[in-house]
């Protein structure tokens, strides 16, 4: 695995991670909540990721830890890779007090009918909000770096499908900020701001690649732990984050449609691979 497609893959995780800024500006132009287009958006985000987790990642994770392990061996690495994501991602949701996780829904309706009068505790809790937001999209951003970097014809569809999820991270961050500092231009730029722990992830990714292995390439075998473990954590999210927000929008299912079509998507794009 070379290092070459360093600003494509770089560029994708900025790309993912400011999208919370479309959540923002959602709050900034828009009266009311589209919450079936949410519910359908975050639906099929969750499809794209579950199915090229499943059906793409964790394969080229098996392949590549066999040729290492051998058949058996290869398997159960494969196996603990997976789960090593799925642990890691969900300590670190464990760690993050629920008031504050990100996964709370907050609709722009809150800003357009609060008052525009100082609120400590709703400003407290949009910084709080921001705060777990860049911890989750810390281990994202490494996911969408390496996909960029290891399977360029995946990480597209990965990133649209992580950015598609940050939409409504950034409502939640931007409307507590707006409502309690009375200005949307704060929640706007907060949200951004959370939004950029993406890219800090993939420079962290990038950083340790290059120390440990001169940039030269990642050995097969850790490359096939390390994809393991991106889909265990893209798949953590799905079930953890996307479709529990996608069914709080109260369309459940648009949800489920949005999944399916997400699905069928991605097993579309990946046919004309072949």
């Amino acid at each position: 695995m070379e290092t070459g497609n360093f600003w494509f893959a770089f560029g994708l995780t900025v790309f993912a991670g400011l999208s919370t800024g479309i959540g923002s500006a959602l709050a900034f132009f828009t009266k009311k909540t589209k919450t079936g287009f949410l519910s359908a958006s975050l639906g099929f985000s969750a499809g794209v990721m579950i199915y090229v987790s499943f059906m793409e990642i964790l394969t080229k994770s098996h392949d590549s830890l066999i040729l290492v392990y051998g058949e058996k061996t290869g398997a159960w690495v494969t196996v603990l890779s997976f789960f090593s994501g799925v642990l890691i991602i969900g300590i670190i949701d464990k760690l993050i007090p629920s008031y504050e996780n990100p996964h709370e829904i907050r609709r722009i309706e809150e800003v357009k009918n609060g008052s525009e009068t100082r609120d400590p505790k709703l400003i407290r809790m949009g910084l709080f909000t921001a705060l777990a937001i860049a911890i989750h999209n810390f281990p994202e951003g490494i996911a969408t770096f390496f996909a960029g970097l290891t399977e360029p014809e995946l990480a597209i569809p990965v990133a649209v499908a992580i950015a598609i999820h940050n939409i409504p991270e950034g409502i939640a961050v931007s409307v507590p900020i707006s409502y309690g500092t009375g200005s949307k231009r704060k929640g706007f730029f907060l949200s951004m701001i959370s939004g950029l722990a993406e890219p800090v992830g993939a420079l962290f990714a990038f950083a340790l690649i290059t120390l440990f292995f001169n940039g030269s390439g990642i050995p097969e075998g850790l490359f096939g732990f390390l994809f393991g473990g991106v889909a265990g954590i893209m798949v953590f999210i799905s079930i953890d984050e996307l479709l529990p927000t996608a069914e709080e929008y109260g369309h459940h299912h648009y949800a489920i449609y949005g999944f399916v079509l997400g699905m069928a998507v991605m097993a579309l794009s990946l046919l004309l691979f072949i």
